[in-house]
């Protein structure tokens, strides 16, 4: 009986030191590779593609619209008729005003005439010098009444012109103000046209960010159906009032290339990222916090082991820690079940994660 409790305490105890020269298992885990940052992203808004030079366009005289001949998109050169007025009323005027010259024209044949008469009768002797004096006076004032009624032809050439609105530019028609029938007033905007030469990026800043704007931010602008076509751009004017509404401030961006996939009223997403200290961002779950250290767990890839590291801390969100020192690029940190890890315990992990 002694023979077999000995014989059963011995097994006992050898099956006890089996299980713990047991090697530790391998432990899968999820990780990271530590990427540097230089740049911080400061937002990233809604935009639009703008010409930067556009111009509203009238008439010159008031009138009513009988025909728009374009539409908004259309392409305009220079010469290219956009709008035309009911020109009965010009038409009147320059009627009237060939009626009055005509008439002028044929008082100075008379003035001419007549003091022509009026000399040869005073270099003969038998003329008077009061009726010489009244028919040079009256030539001089004939005179003054044909050039003012050549001018008013001019101007009434003109007015019946100015029915006719015309584009001095190649360019695109954005926007119409005014509809065919519609009575206009001169110098009302009829017409909005843009240069589509030269294009710009148009975004609404919060009035806090608007006023921390310096030379160190860049801006990035890419179109939001496809983000690999994108440039940089440096803002050329903050508008100095914030909309009353939005309590936004519009930005103009100069872009250092145009796509051509940019076109006018493309819709884009500007990011705003300002040069900063290097630094790395990692998920909030590989932050290991225990005796008022901040710490995360990095791979050996070589030993395909783990161990902590105390790290810099400087910022830190609902999702994410930005870290100032404490790892180096390129090394591998563990994102999850940072609390049940051990000093040099083996892990396996995805090498191709980033």
């Amino acid at each position: 009986m002694k023979r077999l409790l000995i014989l059963s305490a011995g097994l006992l105890l050898a099956a006890c030191g089996a299980e713990e020269e047991a090697p530790e298992p391998i432990r899968p885990v999820l990780s990271v590779k530590v990427e540097p940052q230089v740049q911080s992203q400061l937002g990233r808004f809604a935009g639009v593609i703008q010409a930067r030079f556009e111009s509203t366009l009238g008439f010159r005289v008031g009138g009513r619209i009988a025909r728009r001949w374009l539409d908004v998109g259309a392409q305009v050169k220079p010469g290219d008729t956009l709008a035309t007025l009911d020109p009965t009323d010009q038409q009147n005027q320059l009627r009237a005003a060939e009626g009055d010259l005509a008439k002028v024209q044929a008082q100075w044949i008379n003035a001419q005439a007549d003091a022509r008469r009026q000399q040869q009768l005073y270099d003969r002797g038998v003329g008077a010098q009061a009726q010489l004096d009244i028919a040079q006076t009256n030539l001089k004032t004939t005179r003054a009444a044909l050039e003012q009624a050549r001018s008013a032809l001019s101007q009434a050439r003109d007015q019946l012109d100015y029915s006719t609105l015309r584009t001095d530019h190649a360019a695109v028609i954005t926007a119409w103000q005014a509809e065919a029938g519609q009575t206009v007033t001169a110098g009302q905007s009829v017409v909005t046209l843009a240069r589509p030469d030269v294009k710009e990026a148009v975004i609404d800043l919060p009035i806090g960010l608007a006023e921390q704007l310096n030379k160190d931010l860049t801006f990035t602008v890419a179109s939001q159906l496809d983000p690999t076509i994108n440039t940089t751009a440096t803002l050329r004017e903050l508008e100095p009032q914030a909309d009353a509404a939005t309590r936004t401030r519009r930005a103009r961006l100069t872009l250092a290339s145009t796509p051509a996939a940019f076109h006018l009223g493309t819709a884009i997403s500007v990011t705003l990222s300002s040069q900063v200290s290097p630094r790395s961002e990692l998920p909030l779950s590989a932050l290991l916090e225990r005796d008022g250290k901040t710490q995360v767990w990095v791979i050996d890839t070589q030993q395909k082991t783990v161990g902590t590291r105390d790290v810099t801390l400087i910022d830190r969100t609902d999702d994410s820690i930005v870290l100032a020192a404490g790892v180096q690029p390129g090394e591998r940190v563990v994102t999850a079940g940072v609390n049940s890890l051990k000093p040099g315990q083996k892990v396996t992990f995805d090498e191709d994660a980033q």
